[in-house]
């Protein structure tokens, strides 16, 4: 009697020679027909060509070489390479807003497209346990309310919150609802942003997804078409430090030399960089000031000085008078 997995041999080939076959390890004739055994489905030499070939023709590549007496059979074609697995791996850890338990289940996710021997390496070299995480589990629910609403054309509600000093949320607005428009979200600084026009203050405001909770999708049609059409969206984010809003302004900075790389890697390779002295460049940059950005600049120690305009210099001054008022 023929067994109930028979009609999936196909299927059941393609999961075998993907889990237990890649570039480095492969399989004889012999070892898939035992490998089909395992799942209660009996196969010949000649259905398994037929099979093979079939698979071949639908994308999943299986080559065979000889060695010996022997032929080997191996699949060679994968959704992603495991260099590009580590490279999405590695974003998925080192991201804050994705919380441990959801790290984790992603990661497992991803190993399934990879062999078993691939399998090994990923884990032996991915480490999620210790870091910092975001405890919200929520939070692939909020993208899909955001995302949905986009495609909708639809206003969302949510209540945001920070963590206060006990430790414990508490709600901005008394615990009033936001009712936002959203437009788009940005990857920034190992969080995710919700880019939304906020009618209340005619403008457009940043919110963190892992702080936004309760977030549903309602009938209002967004608002904010024609602002977030001059909003350029490639250079937002490096123009705000830590995607904190404030005035957006050209700040001349003076820089030493050896500062170049640090201020290309920040702002791109489009900004024009003149030469002051042997020892010295001037950039002019597009950024949001705000004591952020202030500290950033101070980051530096002297290696980077605002020469322009006044006003954020003189805010740069009131930052370090303040702090050094803190420790006197």
């Amino acid at each position: 009697m023929r067994s109930k997995n028979q009609k999936l041999k196909l299927l059941y080939l393609a999961k075998i020679m993907q889990e237990k076959t890649d570039d480095n390890h492969a399989l004889t004739m012999r070892e898939i027909i035992a490998e089909l055994n395992k799942y209660d489905i009996e196969a010949g030499r000649k259905s398994i060509y037929d099979d093979i070939a079939a698979l071949n023709d639908y994308g999943i590549e299986i080559l065979k070489y000889q060695e010996g007496m022997n032929t080997y059979y191996h699949c060679v074609s994968r959704n992603f390479e495991l260099a590009e697995l580590h490279i999405i791996i590695d974003a998925i850890v080192s991201s804050k807003f994705i919380s441990e338990k959801k790290s984790k289940e992603l990661i497992r996710k991803l190993e399934d497209m990879v062999s078993i021997y691939d399998k090994k390496m990923i884990d032996r070299n991915v480490y999620v346990s210790g870091r910092v995480k975001n405890m919200n589990e929520s939070i692939f629910y909020t993208i899909d309310a955001v995302q949905n609403a986009i495609s909708n054309n639809h206003k969302i509600k949510f209540k945001y919150y920070s963590w206060n000093v006990s430790g414990k949320m508490e709600f901005h607005r008394n615990g009033n609802y936001y009712e936002i428009s959203p437009w788009t979200l940005i990857w920034d600084n190992e969080n995710y942003y919700l880019i939304g026009y906020d009618s209340e203050v005619d403008d457009f405001r940043n919110y963190r997804i892992d702080k936004m909770l309760g977030t549903e999708e309602i009938s209002d049609k967004r608002q904010g078409l024609s602002q977030f059409k001059k909003i350029d969206k490639s250079i937002y984010s490096c123009r705000r430090f830590k995607m904190f809003d404030g005035e957006e302004q050209t700040v001349t900075l003076i820089c030493d030399n050896s500062m170049a790389n640090a201020i290309i890697d920040r702002f791109g390779k489009d900004i024009t960089i003149v030469k002051v002295d042997e020892e010295h460049f001037k950039v002019k940059v597009d950024v949001v000031v705000s004591n952020q950005f202030l500290s950033w600049v101070l980051a530096f120690g002297g290696t980077v000085v605002i020469d322009s305009p006044i006003a954020v210099k003189e805010k740069m001054i009131k930052l370090i008078l303040d702090n050094m008022s803190r420790y006197e």
